[in-house]
Order: structure tokens, then C-alpha cells, then sequence
């Protein structure tokens, strides 16, 4: 039997390498690999469905699947994540030097339903009290002023978003001064080119993640990984292997990482850095598998639908396909 020729979309992380550069296979599939950044793969997947597998915003198929439009089914691989408390930046002469500062404000973001910034509304609110009904939302392209929100939304009545002006980017509305922060997964090119009134809400961030680590166990998942329905349907030993292949190239990179005889990757002290996540997080701190992640998934699914963005109220195993949801031991 031949092997099936697959379109394989997802971002170029070491991870997803060892499978991309042919040492780790996928059983029974022939992969055409295609590295493109989150933007390009969660656009073309979610207007067209470009691919047959793909990386997929949590937010935005979590949107999907409850509309019962996705054309895509989710498997227990997590490509992305992050914690996000460095995704907040304010303008440092607005008075904002705590969260709870926030109320009031005009707060920038490249999409309102990005799951990066579901993420912060939701420990903004339940740490500092901070509403998404208490700000203006101002949504933007961050460099190019003709990004769109790519899914509809049908948000509360309470929350205020407004669009940008025409031809203005959020980047250039932060130095500016037209809005007072911006939250989303990348940094503002102004706060990249150190702009004087430009800065981190927290001052320490990575410390401020890790003792919200501690309190709750969860790091946030952006993004999971989706097969076009049809082919699932057709071949249903095709999630299993999937989770298998990317599960053993993440185990080869992991590897990889922890060999420090000759740093892998261009990063001094990253020993120190492997070592600080396995103390706080545990050997396996970056899990695949549905077991594992049921209780992070759930966690954002609660605050996705609460906050009007699923029209149902989600329940983890409702994203991903059966057969995922439970794995062989030996």
C-alpha cells in the first residue's frame, strides 16, 4: 500500500524538526511539509482549509467547533505554547504601574479573540479584577493596517471594541500615544526598538508567570493541531499515528536540548534555563496527550465561552477526535 501524501502546515520549532528533516516518520504518510508562520497557516486553514494538516489557534477552532463549522479535528498536540504575561505593554506615562491600572484604558490588540490575549483577560480578571468590560479594545493590524479579524464575533454588549483608524497600525497608536497598552503574542515593533515610553506592565514578567504557575498548574496552550475531517474519516489510524510521530519528535529534540556537551541551540546558560522549567514544571514539562492537558484545555474553554466567544459551553473532549483521548501503555 502506498504511503498517503499529506500537506503538513506548522511553524519551524525544534520540536516538529526531527520529523521535518525525515528522522522521525509519521506511519503511513508522506509529508509535505510547508513551514509558515501562525499567521499565514491559521488564515489560509481558517477562510480556505488550505491543508490537510495543520497547526490551528486555540481560540479560533475552539470558535469553529462550537459553531459546528470547523472543518478541521484536533489531535492532543500542543505546537505552541507560552505564558503570557510578557504580552502586556503600556505606555509609561499614563499611570499604569499594576494591572488594576488598566481600567479605564484604550488597550491595542491585533485580534480581540487571539487565543494569547483570551489568556490574559482571563488572569487579568481573576487576579487583579480587571474586566474585559473595564477598558476599550482597539483592534489593529500591529505592522500593517489591513489585518482583519478573521473569525466573526458576537461579544457581549458590555465590551467596547472599536477598530483602528484607517491606515494607523496599533504599533504606531502605542508610540504615539493614541492608546495606553497593547496585548498580544508578539511585542510592538515600537517596544522592540526600545521606544522611551514604551514598557512591560510587570516588571518582572518570567517571575510573575512562574508564581501564577505554581498557584494554578496551568501553561497556557496557543496552539493545537488539526486533520481535515474528511481524511480522518477515511482514515482513522491517521490521528494515532500523528500523535505518535509528533510525541517522538519532540522526545528527539528534548533530547537534544539537555545534550549541553555542545549547545544545540544559540542561547548561553540555556542548561540553566531547561533546568529552571524542570524544577518548577516537572520532566515533562512541555505535554502532549489529552490526559495530561484536560485541565488546561477545560480552563480556557471556561473563559473562552464566558467571555462570549463560543456560542457553547465546551468541554475539552468535545476538540479532539476519539480515537486521542486515550493511549496504549506497555
Amino acid at each position: 500500500m502506498s504511503k498517503l501524501q499529506l500537506s503538513v502546515a506548522v511553524g519551524n520549532y525544534d520540536r516538529i524538526r526531527p520529523m521535518v528533516d525525515g528522522e522521525v516518520q509519521i506511519e503511513g504518510v508522506d509529508p509535505v511539509f510547508m513551514l509558515q508562520d501562525p499567521e499565514e497557516i491559521f488564515f489560509r486553514a481558517f477562510r480556505h482549509a488550505d491543508y490537510d494538516i495543520c497547526e490551528l489557534s486555540l481560540s479560533s477552532y475552539s470558535v469553529k467547533t462550537a459553531a459546528g463549522t470547523s472543518p478541521y479535528i484536533a489531535i492532543p498536540v500542543f505546537p505552541s505554547r507560552a505564558f503570557r504575561h510578557t504580552s502586556i505593554y503600556v505606555r509609561t506615562d499614563r499611570g499604569i504601574e499594576r494591572p488594576e491600572d488598566l481600567k479605564g484604558k484604550h488597550i491595542g490588540v491585533p485580534e480581540y479573540q487571539l487565543t494569547a490575549n483570551v489568556w490574559v483577560r482571563l488572569f487579568l480578571e481573576g487576579d487583579y479584577g480587571v474586566k474585559p468590560s473595564d477598558v476599550t479594545w482597539v483592534r489593529g493590524g500591529y505592522e500593517d493596517a489591513t489585518r482583519v479579524e478573521k473569525i466573526s464575533l458576537h461579544l457581549p454588549d458590555d465590551v467596547k471594541l472599536e477598530t483602528a483608524p484607517e491606515g494607523r497600525t496599533i504599533s504606531e497608536l502605542l508610540a504615539d500615544g493614541e492608546i495606553d497598552a497593547v496585548i498580544g503574542p508578539r511585542a510592538p515593533s515600537c517596544f522592540d526598538r526600545r521606544h522611551p515610553h514604551v514598557k512591560y506592565l510587570f516588571e518582572n514578567p518570567h517571575k510573575t508567570a512562574a508564581d501564577w504557575y505554581a498557584r494554578t498548574n496551568l501553561f497556557p496552550i496557543m496552539h493545537t493541531l488539526g486533520i481535515r475531517k474528511t481524511i480522518a474519516e477515511r482514515h482513522p489510524w491517521l490521528p494515532g499515528a500523528l500523535l505518535k510521530a509528533f510525541e517522538n519528535s519532540k522526545a528527539l529534540a528534548l533530547t537534544r536540548l539537555s545534550d549541553t556537551s555542545a549547545t544545540k541551540v544559540t542561547l548561553p546558560f540555556v542548561e540553566d534555563q531547561l533546568g529552571a522549567a524542570r524544577k518548577l514544571m516537572g520532566t515533562d514539562f512541555w505535554p502532549y496527550g489529552f490526559a495530561k492537558n484536560e485541565h488546561v484545555v477545560n480552563r480556557f474553554l471556561e473563559r473562552h465561552h464566558a467571555e462570549g466567544l463560543s456560542s457553547r459551553r465546551l468541554e475539552a473532549r468535545d476538540l479532539f477526535h476519539p480515537a486521542t483521548l486515550e493511549s496504549f501503555a506497555i
